[in-house]
């Protein structure tokens, strides 16, 4: 097979910027299934913290208040979003638009010496050959999985929650969940809805406030970034750090209020402030877990609620070759206004993008400014 862009990954951001191709008349493949991240790796009844002003159309028609429409309701009738519900929309955004996802996998990619072209090996060894590529990856390969803390825990006893998502088995399990903040609790809840018997948290941290989180600043500063892509590089790192600092204080010193009730229950214990300090398996193949706070707890398995961090080199479909070829900074790519990378022809967006452009970018709320910088830029050869 032969295309002028090829689009890997079909999450939010990989079908935004196919939305944006196929009205830009770009010639584009797109692989992957449809929300496969979010259909594999995030629990059934979880909720967003987005509202539905966070749509995926780079042309403002296909809304979730539109989807809305369709079906007589008001953004006041389903928020907080729930995954199923959010589900449903990306599936109709997907129809409305016509983007038609090969589904394939990805194994290999690669853009040989003096080549003008990239080549993608898939899982059944069908070769596609690109001109241009862009990367729009789900946040599986960046799980964050502290090297000093793995140290302490007995080979298989725990899982990251980007993997511990299925709780058909909780009935009558003890957990203890390692971070404090959205994910952490959410799981919690899910955990005592799903039947289980003990559910601790524990942090290094005070425990967030239940309290609304304010987002409706970031909605404008994304859309201008349409405009002008290169205002979060100008800023001084001290107002790098302000603005990243204002997102951390909504999204992580915050738990959502509708989380409160759900929690309000016998069998959850939190431990603030608190590490792990040892875990070891008892004769009763069990987990005895001592906490800095002084307490031993009993458990069955250890829920790593620790988050992701960004090393693009983990991105296993990447070749030797293009890995060596890549600038990077502090795990990153380094990418250019329009999420170009050192290699032309090859762009990457979703979370990879938030050292250049902001931390926005780990949330869909980028996903049009992205779409629409990429496709300037593709557009530009053509022209």
């Amino acid at each position: 097979m032969k295309t002028d862009l090829l689009i890997i990954g079909a999450g939010p951001f990989g079908l935004a910027v196919a939305a944006q191709a196929a009205y830009d008349g770009i010639e584009y493949l797109i692989i992957g299934k449809p929300m496969g991240f979010w259909r594999e790796n995030m629990p059934k009844g979880m909720f967003l913290r987005s509202a539905c002003d966070w749509h995926l159309d780079p042309l403002n028609e296909h809304t979730i208040e539109a989807f809305l429409r369709t079906q007589g309701r008001a953004p006041k009738d389903v928020e907080p979003l729930s995954l199923e519900f959010y589900l449903s929309y990306a599936e109709w955004f997907r129809q409305q638009k016509n983007i038609q996802p090969l589904a394939l996998y990805i194994d290999h990619l690669d853009k040989p010496d003096g080549s003008d072209h990239f080549t993608a090996i898939t899982a059944n060894g069908e070769i596609i050959n690109a001109k241009r590529v862009v990367l729009a990856p789900g946040f599986k390969h960046f799980a964050n999985t502290p090297a000093d803390l793995i140290a302490k825990l007995p080979q298989g006893s725990y899982q990251h929650t980007s993997t511990f998502v299925d709780f058909s088995n909780a009935s009558n399990q003890r957990y203890l969940i390692i971070g404090g903040r959205q994910s952490a609790y959410e799981w919690a809840a899910l955990l005592l809805e799903a039947g289980a018997k003990a559910v601790h948290v524990a942090h290094r941290h005070p425990t967030p406030a239940f309290d609304v989180a304010d987002w409706s600043w970031v909605n404008e500063l994304v859309d201008n970034m349409a405009a002008d892509p290169s205002w979060f590089r100008r800023l001084s790192q001290t107002e790098k750090d302000e603005v990243s600092h204002r997102l951390w204080a909504e999204g992580r010193l915050k738990l959502e209020p509708w989380l409160a009730p759900r929690l309000k229950d016998h069998r959850v214990h939190i431990h603030p402030q608190t590490q792990l300090v040892t875990c070891t398996e008892t004769a009763n193949r069990d987990l005895e877990a001592v906490l800095s706070n002084g307490e031993t707890i009993n458990i069955d398995t250890i829920v790593l609620a620790t988050g992701y961090k960004v090393d693009i080199t983990r991105l296993p479909i990447l070749s030797p070759n293009l890995i060596t070829r890549l600038e990077t900074r502090n795990g990153f790519p380094v990418l250019d206004d329009h999420f170009e990378t050192s290699i032309p022809g090859l762009f990457i967006t979703s979370m990879p993008a938030a050292q250049d452009f902001g931390p926005f970018f780990g949330f869909t709320i980028s996903v049009r400014t992205s779409a629409k910088l990429i496709s300037q830029r593709l557009l530009a050869p053509q022209r």
